[in-house]
């Protein structure tokens, strides 16, 4: 994965950071879900963001190479994304947020 270095220099530091920005792991946790996705359809699954932060997030997880953009020049376009291959390292680690969201979900409403 190409991480932006953090100020601190440590590596658990600079991937938290790249996870932790606004929407970005429910993002993340969308496409583990939901596998090759259109962006009007993310949107929808990401209840709540704006368009403008949700291009912001996705160009910005391209960019460090944790997710794919698949663009189609049809009319009108078609871009879909997905996780890449580095971005499904972190597969485990959304699957396990998973987990635990769900057994705090059901803690609560019992």
């Amino acid at each position: 994965m190409v991480i932006p270095k953090s100020p601190s220099g440590c590596p658990m530091d600079a991937l938290l950071r790249l996870l932790m920005g606004p929407w970005t792991t429910y993002i993340l946790y969308v496409l583990r879900a939901n596998g090759p996705t259109r962006f009007g359809e993310l949107k929808r699954k990401v209840a709540g963001v704006s368009a403008k932060v949700l291009t912001e997030r996705l160009r910005m997880l391209e960019q460090a190479d944790v997710i794919l953009r698949h663009y189609e020049p049809t009319i009108p376009p078609q871009v879909t994304y997905e996780l890449s291959p580095r971005g499904r390292e972190l597969a485990d680690v959304i699957d396990r947020l998973d987990a635990v969201a769900k057994k705090r979900s059901e803690e609560h409403t019992v």
